[in-house]
């Protein structure tokens, strides 16, 4: 959760504790004859009690609700950063594996991305004829027919044991998180 979101809940929690605390004291002051704006509060209306109680009860649970939100974001953006580095160790891992060459790797990385052909060689700033053949090159070192089966060789590590067994990746250490 970004700060300003954080921020704004905040500032909703902090004015509704403060119109708790504001009609708390009009409760508390009712009784002792004092006077809101010239009307006596007990003229102000029926079940204060309720009210009061309704309103603290509300602040108390959403300071709570808001605590816990933001902890859960912060615990799933702090997994989620774990995930990318480690699907990044894994990517290379594979890569190794497979011996890739400089070049071929960045192709491998811009294919995992969902980049075509074209936009792999404008941003290579290499043909696209060269692209289709590092692109084959990939597929033949990492066994497979096409950009499917090699995204898939990547998602495997990231799939709960009880879906697909494999032996333990580093992946599997953000499901834990």
């Amino acid at each position: 959760m970004n700060n300003k979101k954080k921020i704004a809940l905040w500032v909703i929690a902090a004015l509704q504790f403060n119109a708790t605390v504001y009609f708390v004291l009009v409760f508390a002051l009712e009784g002792r004859g004092v006077t809101l704006f010239g009307i006596p509060l007990a003229d102000i209306g029926p079940n204060k009690g309720v009210q009061v109680l309704g309103l603290i009860l509300g602040v108390v649970l959403g300071w709570m609700a808001l605590r816990m939100s933001i902890q859960r974001a912060e615990r799933a953006e702090t997994a989620l950063r774990h995930c990318a580095v480690e699907f990044a160790d894994v990517l290379e891992e594979h890569f190794r594996e497979w011996h890739l060459t400089p070049a071929e790797r960045d192709v491998a990385i811009f294919l995992t991305k969902g980049l075509n052909t074209r936009d792999i060689a404008e941003m290579r700033g290499t043909s696209e004829g060269t692209v289709k053949a590092q692109t084959n090159a990939i597929y033949r070192k990492a066994g497979v027919t096409g950009r499917t089966q090699l995204l898939s060789t990547f998602i495997e590590d990231l799939m709960d044991d009880s879906l697909m067994p494999r032996p333990k990746s580093k992946l599997q250490l953000c499901h834990a998180a």
